[in-house]
């Protein structure tokens, strides 16, 4: 795919101003979650940096730790369409919860909508489709304002996210992952001491919460992520698999 004139010259401006991911990566390699954010919001700025938050079974954590930094940098809000009610009420939740000043809902294109799921069945038939239509081309839209994202993958959560750097390279983006040392331990540390509400599908079962076609309960003894596309051989929706620029 030919990049287009914008996309060229974000890539050039941010190659030019930005320092690598890899030089990031290994200043920040073993900071803690708020040093990570803070060094993200003095290398980018605020006006260009956004965090990226499922509002699910974990991110309390992380919108917290955002929030203590500074509340107002921008929250992205994928809403598909196809999200638990609880998951939309807990995101007014969090945010009057939490102070956020700048939570964006970033909702499918109709025109992608009518043209590849009029059904509302493409979940079903091709989940790795639905996911980007619902997923991954509203992301990049939303992320067309910023030179870096934040998002909340932690290595303990396995798979793909087993060896992800603290900060790399997302194409015309840097990507910091300020929880990718942390532990379980870590996260319910920081809801027990900030007394962060719990996600409301939490007590029924769901230890990791995306949207209900493809969400179901998983057990104690599994992985948290076991019960997100159960018995499709797909574990991630695509937008932490394929660069975002």
């Amino acid at each position: 795919m030919t990049s287009s004139p914008d996309n060229k010259s974000t890539a050039a401006r941010v190659a030019s101003v930005l320092p690598s991911a890899s030089m990031l990566n290994d200043t920040l390699r073993d900071a803690s979650p708020a040093d990570v954010i803070t060094a993200a919001l003095r290398t980018i700025g605020r006006d260009r940096l956004a965090l990226v938050s499922s509002f699910g079974t974990e991110s309390a954590a992380l919108l917290k730790v955002m929030a203590d930094v500074d509340p107002a940098i921008p929250v992205i809000f994928l809403d598909t369409g196809w999200l638990f009610e609880e998951t939309l009420a807990y995101r007014d939740t969090l945010i009057a919860a939490l102070g956020l000043k700048d939570v964006r809902s970033i909702q499918p294109s109709e025109d992608a909508l009518t043209r590849e799921d009029a059904a509302r069945e493409l979940w079903l038939s091709d989940p790795d489709a639905c996911c980007r239509i619902r997923k991954m081309e509203p992301l990049a839209r939303a992320l067309t304002p910023f030179d870096a994202w934040i998002n909340g993958r932690k290595r303990f959560q396995g798979g793909l996210r087993a060896d992800i750097p603290v900060v790399e390279d997302d194409g015309a983006r840097l990507k910091f992952n300020p929880f990718a040392n942390a532990s379980r331990a870590d996260i319910e540390a920081i809801y027990a001491s900030a007394k962060l509400p719990p996600h409301p599908l939490v007590a029924s079962g769901f230890l990791s919460v995306g949207c209900m076609p493809c969400t179901s309960r998983a057990s104690a003894d599994e992985d948290a992520r076991a019960g997100r596309w159960r018995g499709r051989g797909k574990t991630e929706c695509g937008i932490h698999t394929m660069k975002t620029s």
